[in-house]
């Protein structure tokens, strides 16, 4: 089964609920999910500065993108959340419409759709998010190589590569550590078929709470969930940035085409990209966008300039045209 018929799988068991859902509010987001990126904050937020009330919703990319082609005939969504590759994809999937929000051209141009069918809000360095104190002992790991030493046998987790933004990612950041490209992922389909051997664990949504519970001591996560983690939770964690390297990446949203709630949903996004709307993100360890500062506080509790010079870039509508041929080759060849 490809990625798209899987994540279709699950609009029949997520649509009643959002149906429900959308009677009562003031717009709709797909993939807003409460622990993640503080969206349970920014959206609180929109309520109290903007009077719009938006429910959580607990998708993850592919998902919510498989669940919009559903109803790209009669839409529910007012606006997406999306890993960059899937904001693209949207687009081309004739699922959003454009709209260039306040700040706009604040962006740069490789982080916007040039119609403003899909705009960032927010990056993201991708790493191991740790609990140290579910561990057992062992020690933290430095490098990619690392997870699957037997140490780690069952302590690491990281999403579905096939359906999650955060879980291609990570094979993304994977395949390039170790010498691929986006032209050839034999080392990342090698590096997962040996992590077999260690019973990884593959969510399919974010696992945040799994992981400061302790029932995940390692994920293949970003470090604003880590930082978040170390700063507000009871616990010892930690976010490593591999010896390898790895990638940095934007998150995006989108207009929803034909949305039920446009204008609702048009004075959001401006909010999500307005100085407060970016301020709130930094405070959660997100890179804005927008050029708006770092807290010091919160710029002091990120790992040394050093360390995040290990992370790189990459061609992000590159990235989105072969995401289909990785997940099919991963699907076969893994999973």
């Amino acid at each position: 089964m490809n990625f798209k018929l899987a994540a279709l799988s699950t609009t029949l068991l997520l649509g009643l609920s959002v149906i429900s859902s959308a009677k009562a509010a003031d717009a709709i987001c797909y993939n807003c999910p409460p622990q993640w990126a503080d969206w349970g904050n920014m959206l609180k937020t929109i309520k109290s500065d903007l009077g719009l009330d938006v429910p959580l919703d607990n998708k993850n990319s592919g998902q919510a993108l498989s669940q919009l082609i559903a109803e790209k005939a009669n839409p529910v969504a007012d606006f997406g959340y999306f890993g960059v590759t899937f904001g693209i994809k949207a687009k081309s999937d004739g699922v959003t419409q454009a709209y260039k929000p306040k700040g706009f051209d604040d962006i740069d141009a490789g982080l916007k759709d040039p119609e403003g069918h899909w705009v960032s809000i927010h990056s993201g360095t991708f790493g191991l998010f740790v609990n140290k104190d579910a561990l057992g002992g062992a020690p933290v790991p430095a490098c990619w190589a690392d997870l699957q030493k037997p140490e780690y046998k069952g302590m690491v987790a990281y999403l579905d590569p096939a359906t999650a933004f955060v879980g291609y990612v990570g094979a993304v950041a994977i395949n390039q550590a170790l010498g691929g490209s986006l032209d050839n992922f034999d080392p990342a389909i090698g590096y997962f078929k040996k992590l077999l051997e260690n019973d990884p664990i593959v969510p399919k949504q974010t696992s945040y709470a799994r992981v400061v519970s302790g029932e995940i001591p390692i994920l293949l996560d970003y470090d604003f969930n880590a930082y978040r983690a170390k700063y507000t939770e009871s616990g010892n964690f930690e976010f490593v940035i591999p010896c390898e390297g790895t990638v940095t990446v934007p998150y995006v949203v989108s207009l929803v085409k034909n949305a039920p709630h446009e204008n609702n949903a048009k004075k959001i996004i401006d909010f999500l990209l307005s100085d407060k709307g970016q301020t709130i993100w930094a405070n959660a360890y997100l890179r804005p966008v927008r050029n708006v500062p770092l807290p010091s506080e919160v710029k002091s509790r990120y790992l040394p300039d050093s360390e995040y010079s290990r992370a790189k870039p990459v061609d992000y509508g590159k990235m989105e045209a072969v995401q289909k041929s990785f997940s099919d080759r991963y699907l076969d060849a893994v999973r």
